[in-house]
Parts: C-alpha cells; structure tokens; sequence
C-alpha cells in the first residue's frame, strides 16, 4: 500500500484479508450464475426474457400448504429424470434435509421456502450427463402441467399462469441472482458479462473532457467528476441526536446491502452490525467483507472493488436524514454485488421473526419500521402465476408488522419491471398483486442534483413510485485508500503537493450515483417523518403510523 512518503508497504496486500492468496483471489471473482437463453426450451403460451439464476437449483415452497411442498419436490423429481439428473432438497442455508423430512413455518403468515439442488448421478453406461440447468427443469416442469389444458388456452378459457395456478405450480422457480450495483456494474444487464478485461484501459480517470465521447451516455454517470464514485470534502457539521422521550425508542432501519464499515458517523452505540436470532447471525459474516477489505477480486491493480462502501455510503444517506434513527447492517452482498435469491429470502424470514417477537412483546424480538433494499433483478416471466410470490409474501409479512419496505427501481435506462421493486400493484400491471392495508411498499428512481429532472440511468415507468436525489450524492464511506493516484505531484516549501487522488477516501466522505442511493434517502424520510414510535406497539397501529408517514413523504417528494 502507497504510504505518504511515496514508498511502498509489502507486509500486507491491500485490501484483502490476512492470508488470502490467488486462490481466494480468482475463486470469489467468478460468479456462479447462468444468463438465461430465451431460446432455450421454448414453450408455447410462455414468453421468457433473460435473468440470471444459480444454474443447479431450484427454490420450491409451500404457499401455506404444509404438504405442498413434498408433492412438487417430487415434480421437480420427475422433470429432473428426464435430462439424467437428479435433486437434493436443501434448506434455504444450504444444510441438507432428509429425504420426506418437512419444515415448520418460523414466520407466521409466510411460506416455508426450500431449495432443491440439481444433481448429476454416475449412470451405468458411463457417460455423464450434461451439467444442471435450472431452467430447463422449470419449463419441462410447466410443459407437463399444461399439456392437458392446450385446448382450454387455445379456446382463451385460460392462460399460462391460471393454468400452473391450477395445477398449482406457481410455487417452484428460479434461484435468482440479484445484484447491487451502482450505474454500471450490473453484469447481467448487457449480452456481455465480461466488457472490461483489460485493467489498464483507465490510466488516466480525468481523461474525458467531451461528455458526448461515449458511446453509452448513461455511463458517465460512472465516471469520476461526472457522479461516479470519488473523493469529496465535508465541511458541515455531523447530523445532530434528540434524546428518547419516556416510553419511546428511536425509529430502527435495516439496510440490506454489503454491510456498514467504519465511520465516525456511524459509530456501534448507532449502527448493530451483530444482528442475531437465537444467537445466529443474520446475513452474511465470513470475512470477506467489502467494507472491511476493498479490494478482495480482480486483477491485482490496486483499484477498489466496484461496490466497496456501498452499505456504508447508504447508511451514510440514512444518518443524514434521519438522524435519530438506529441501523441495522444486515450484510447480504459479496464483493461482486451478488446475492442469491434464497440467500435473501432466509434474511427477510429471520428479519420478520424478530419483528414478530417484538410485536407479540418478547424480549427477544427487534423492531424494524424501514427496510431498504438498494438491490433488485429482472425476472424472466413476470405475469401472475409464472412467477414465485415467496418474495413478496415474505415482505408482505413484514409490511403487515408495520415494517415500511423501500426499494431502488434499478440503474439500467429501461422501463422493464425490477423484482422486488415491482412488487406492488401498480398501475397497469398485470402481477397479479391486489391493492392492501398493509404497511407500504415503496420503489425509488433516480432524479439528477437539479431534483427536477430525472437520471439517465434510472430505471422508470409505472411500477416506479416515487423519484428522489440519486444522482452525485453525497455520503460516507470507510476510509479506503486504491491504487488510482493523484495526476501529479510537486512538492514545494515541505508540502506534499498533489492533486486529488481518484480513490483516497481517507476524508471519509465521496460522491456517488445510482437508484441505490435514492432509495435510502426516501427511507431516511420515512423513519424521520415516523419521530419516535412507542417502544411497545402492536402491529395494527404500527401500520397505521407507517402509511401515515408515507403518505406524508411521498406528498412532499411529489
């Protein structure tokens, strides 16, 4: 790592773990995921569009039918024969379940959700068959169930999704990978996953003088001076804290996202960074944490990793609008951006079993009134009854406890629906999602610094709620030091003279862009615009003061 005398400091890589090596190196940059082919098991009356998904595994749940569950494992079982492979049912952390064996609900109101693992058993033949695919065991799944009803949805009786609804398949799906990214670095949003393959085609950040030199202007959000991540001064004073009236407790908002790293705003007495159940953590805790080590993938180019800081710079934005608020880091984001769908819906589970305790007045539970998800990802089939509700019936139990859900609409220019932004009945929709009393669900776009006018990069149309600053905001971020250095140096009257340094954030603040930071914001006036809430709350009220609040909000965001 550079020191400030210009030398060089070998006892440790940077950014990276003690004791990481290449191996840990090159393992964790690749991304265990397929893009979905459209054009891959093709079914009639069942229009696909890419994602991407864990290719060996399907997730499967009950839908509140305790038998349910049994009885499409065996379906999955079925499809799976057809191709040569086999499965094996997981629970949702990845610990294996005995053949028969059943989960109870922890979360009351919610499905029991299971993963089922695509398998390649030796044949006696010798010849192995090809690798699993997720999807093709989907649609073989789906082929069968509709093969007796073509009449029907020929005749416009029915379609695809009344048709799996019937059969009651709606409850087996995809393993989705979601991804949170700032403008740009969502590799599953272009045909080409891998476009930068050379780490030495930036040697100069500064180098674009014409804004109009690129070919996609959306990415100029991305660069430095333009709204990409950069260093930047904060000369204001810190966010100030009012004390806790008696029988009152200060508004809690959880952050979903790669954690919260160190910052003197954000200290532990403000921010619970061990959030347990039972004394498990929730979420992620191996030590390959992006706010702790910045540059843990890639090539060795000293360059921070795409999203290091995310959580803390949401955080950050968090702090600045409600002040009084309390957080919870929940980390579950790699250092890519990547989440696994199951990986997110067993978070969202334990998430609502503490707030449930917490409602029922158990010592063991945890409020939660705002939930930030700065992540989202393009689901293949969309319609009602082509696609898994566990997402949205697990954040449904959460809204339904009087939890606020705030969701980032996405940073790629299109007007495609993002799950689980979209999850809500918007206008014209076609989801299947009927209007509720519940606590409501919120998806941010991006506006630019003027507040007039929208980002570029953000994703927008009906399903977009509500638009708020997402564009060069300002926050924090740990105290990072990369490898991009300052232009120049000219040292003169012992002073160290230098211009800025592209990724020295030792000053603790920078400038950022994405839908990712618009949601926060929005989540921020949501906890404010709540004050205290009674430290003891059952859930009707709770619901009531968070559509009271969002109602207020969104009025002043309009």
């Amino acid at each position: 790592m550079p020191t400030d005398d210009g030398d060089t400091d070998d006892t440790s890589p940077t950014g990276q773990p003690k004791g990481w090596s290449w191996r840990d190196r090159a393992r964790g940059s690749v991304i265990r995921a397929t893009v979905l082919d459209p054009g891959t098991e093709p079914l009639d009356g069942i229009e696909a569009f890419p994602t991407a998904y864990v290719p060996d595994r399907l997730l499967v749940s009950d839908g509140g039918d305790p038998g349910r569950a049994e009885r499409s494992v065996d379906i999955v079982r079925e499809a799976a024969a057809v191709f040569g492979w086999g499965v094996e049912r997981e629970r949702l952390d990845g610990s294996a379940m005995q053949e028969g064996e059943r989960i109870e609900a922890r979360l009351r109101g919610a499905p029991v959700v299971t993963r089922v693992r695509l398998t390649t058993p030796e044949r006696a033949d010798g010849v192995s068959p090809a690798l699993p695919d997720a999807w093709r065991v989907l649609q073989e799944v789906r082929r069968r169930a509709l093969a007796g009803d073509v009449v029907r949805r020929r005749n416009g009786e029915a379609d695809a999704g009344q048709s799996l609804r019937r059969a009651r398949l709606d409850r087996i799906g995809l393993d989705h990978i979601l991804t949170i990214d700032p403008v740009g670095l969502n590799p599953f949003s272009r045909s080409n996953p891998f476009t930068r393959t050379n780490p030495f085609s930036r040697s100069n950040p500064f180098s674009r003088s014409n804004p109009f030199s690129r070919s996609n202007p959306v990415d100029e959000y991305g660069d430095c001076g333009s709204g990409g991540r950069q260093p930047v001064a904060w000369v204001g004073p810190e966010p100030g804290r009012t004390d806790v009236p008696d029988g009152r407790r200060r508004p809690v908002v959880a952050v979903l996202d790669t954690g919260i790293g160190a910052h003197g705003w954000l200290p532990d007495t403000l921010v619970d960074r061990d959030v347990r159940l039972d004394g498990v953590p929730v979420g992620l805790h191996d030590e390959r944490n992006p706010e702790v080590y910045p540059d843990l993938y890639g090539p060795l180019d000293g360059e921070l990793d795409p999203v290091a800081g995310h959580g803390t710079f949401i955080a950050g934005i968090i702090r600045q609008k409600a002040p009084d608020a309390e957080l919870l880091a929940i980390r579950v984001a790699d250092a890519l951006g990547i989440v696994e769908e199951s990986n997110l819906l067993r978070v969202i589970e334990d998430l609502g079993i503490l707030v449930q305790r917490h409602r029922d007045g158990r010592a063991d539970g945890r409020p939660i009134d705002v939930l930030n998800l700065s992540l989202g990802y393009y689901h293949e089939t969309p319609e009602d009854g082509l696609y898994t509700r566990d997402l949205f019936d697990l954040l449904s139990v959460l809204r339904g406890l009087g939890t606020t859900v705030v969701v980032s609409s996405g940073n790629d220019a299109t007007d495609r629906p993002t799950f689980p932004a979209s999850l809500w009945p918007w206008p014209g929709s076609d989801n299947g999602i009927a209007p509720d009393d519940l606590a409501p669900h919120i998806s941010v776009g991006a506006l630019n610094p003027d507040r007039r006018t929208t980002a570029l990069f953000s994703n927008v149309g009906p399903w977009v709620k509500t638009y708020a600053v997402g564009a060069a905001v300002v926050s924090t971020l740990p105290d990072f030091t990369g490898g991009l250095q300052a232009s120049a140096r000219d040292d003169q009257y012992r002073r160290r003279r230098l211009t800025i340094g592209p990724e020295d954030y030792r000053g603790g603040f920078a400038v950022w862009s994405g839908t990712s930071f618009a949601a926060p914001l929005v989540a921020g006036l949501v906890a404010a615009a709540l004050g205290m809430p009674p430290a003891a709350e059952k859930a009707e009220p709770a619901v009531g003061a968070a559509r009271d609040s969002v109602e207020r909000v969104l009025g002043a965001l309009a």
